[in-house]
Parts: C-alpha cells; sequence; structure tokens
C-alpha cells in the first residue's frame, strides 16, 4: 500500500462526513485534502483511542517529532509522506500541523472548560485551524476568506460536541462550559450518568442556537469571489446544519446514542450544493 492508498482508507475509514465532501474536488486537490485528513485522524485517534494518557502523550510526542522530521525532507509515516508533496502548494506549514496536535494534547491535560472563551481556544486549534488548511487547498483566493474557515470550523466542532455529549462522558470528559452548565442547573454527574431533564434540554438548546448563529456568521464572511472554491466547505455547513437541525428535532437524545445522518442523505446534501449552490 503506497502513502496516497493509505490516506485514501483512513479516511474513507473513518465514515465521516468530511469525505462527502472531498469526492467532488479535482483529484489534486483531492489528494491533498485526503492526506491532510488522514493526518488529523491520526492524532486524533490518540486521545481517543490510547486509554493511557502517559501514552497518548508519548505518542503525540512522536507526531511533534515526526512532523519536524517530515519539514526537514525526512517523512517516516504514510500519512505525512502523503501530504508533504501537498504542503508547498496550498501553503500548509509546519505550524499549522503542530497546532492540531496542540489541540488534542488538550484533550489529555483536560476534561473541562471553565467558560466559552477557553473552550474557544480548544476550538481553535482542533478546527479553526483544519478549517484554515482546508480552505487553502480548496482553491482560497482572498485573505477575507481565513475569517470564514475559522468561524465555519468552530460551528462544526460546536456540533460535534453537541453529538457527542454521551459519548464524551465516557471518556470523562464534559466540554460544554461550567459556567453555563450552573447557568441551566445542570450537574456533571448527571451528564456522565447520562440522566436526561427539562435543564439538561434548555441547556443544550443553548449550544445549538450558538452553533446556528456561527454558521449565520461564517456564511456571512465567505467573500463572494471565494464561494465556488469553498464549495467543499460549503457542503460540510449543509451535512453538519442538518445534522444539528435532527438533533433539535429529537430533543437532544444525546446522552444515550449518537444521532447521525444515513451515508445517502449526506451524499444528496453534498451533490445538492455542488449542482444547484444551495443548502
Amino acid at each position: 500500500m503506497n502513502p496516497a492508498q493509505y490516506a485514501q482508507e483512513k479516511a474513507a475509514a473513518s465514515g465521516s462526513s468530511f469525505y462527502y465532501a472531498f469526492l467532488f474536488l479535482p483529484p489534486q486537490r483531492r489528494a491533498a485534502i485526503t492526506a491532510f485528513y488522514a493526518f488529523c485522524r491520526e492524532i486524533d485517534d490518540v486521545v481517543d483511542e490510547v486509554s493511557d494518557p502517559g501514552v497518548a502523550a508519548t505518542k503525540l510526542a512522536w507526531w511533534r517529532g515526526e512532523v519536524a522530521k517530515s519539514f526537514a525532507g525526512q517523512p517516516t509515516h504514510p500519512a505525512m509522506q502523503a501530504l508533504m508533496p501537498s504542503t508547498a502548494e496550498y501553503g500548509i506549514t509546519q505550524a499549522h500541523l503542530l497546532a492540531v496536535i496542540d489541540g488534542c494534547q488538550m484533550d489529555l491535560d483536560q476534561t473541562r472548560y471553565l467558560d466559552y472563551a477557553g473552550l474557544q481556544r480548544y476550538c481553535h486549534l482542533v478546527a479553526g485551524v483544519v478549517g484554515e488548511v482546508a480552505a487553502r487547498i480548496f482553491g482560497q483566493t482572498e485573505d477575507a476568506t481565513t475569517a470564514y474557515a475559522h468561524k465555519l470550523g468552530q460551528a462544526l466542532q460546536l456540533t460535534n460536541i453537541i453529538r457527542d455529549v454521551g459519548e464524551d462522558a465516557l471518556r470523562g470528559r464534559i466540554y460544554l462550559p461550567v459556567n453555563e452548565l450552573q447557568q441551566f442547573d445542570v450537574k456533571a454527574h448527571e451528564i456522565l450518568k447520562r440522566q436526561y431533564s427539562d435543564r439538561f434540554t434548555a441547556l443544550m438548546r443553548f449550544q445549538a442556537e450558538r452553533a446556528h448563529r456561527l454558521y449565520d456568521e461564517a456564511l456571512a464572511l465567505l467573500p463572494a469571489a471565494d464561494r465556488r472554491a469553498q464549495k467543499p466547505g460549503l457542503m460540510m455547513a449543509s451535512i453538519y446544519r442538518t445534522l444539528l437541525r435532527e438533533i433539535e428535532h429529537d430533543n437532544f437524545q444525546v446522552l444515550h446514542q449518537r444521532i447521525k445522518l444515513t451515508p445517502l442523505r449526506k451524499l444528496w446534501l453534498a451533490w445538492k450544493m455542488q449542482a444547484l449552490g444551495r443548502m
């Protein structure tokens, strides 16, 4: 298996909605974003699949070294071997990749966030930076598109947080800000024990409204000149916002299950944006 095939299998195996947005890209850009996404999956898997925090920290340290070696011309991991040929052309820097690792490092060091400002820092690293790199690969021409990409990344990450409240609780993580739990009188142990209540529903509705605002703000920031090139990101916005609405329709029953869209529905939403230009 060559590095490109490895990246392709890593991206496809994740089952992520991102994969559907990649399908409509020209081959060169598709290869670049697939390799970058494979790298992100490798880093994310370290903190999600390695139960011992010490071992996970050691693996992240290895990845920091691998990034440094790769930019020095000596990549050894197939994900990095697949990605490196695209870094210069699309302006992907060592700092971008290290920021993604820094974000996942936060998952090892921190399981609670006191307020939304703290959570925003996490979202910036694990999603905003990813959005910035993706926008470059998709064909960004306007500087203002970077702000759109960061805002959209934040909206997508908040949707993930809303969807994954129950799964994250199983790992002892609660990404909902502590001061907002207090505002709605929701106790951390209730989430950890998967206990629903009207208070929990109100808290989650508050989170969903914030995510919707971020989607609206992101779309308003996208320059018209880059709208066509950024269609893959708009596909993601369509898929994730539809998922958010499904969660709302299901009254935020996210503690005991992972609500998701079918592959066919994701493909339809992606195609509709590609062909018709609308969500």
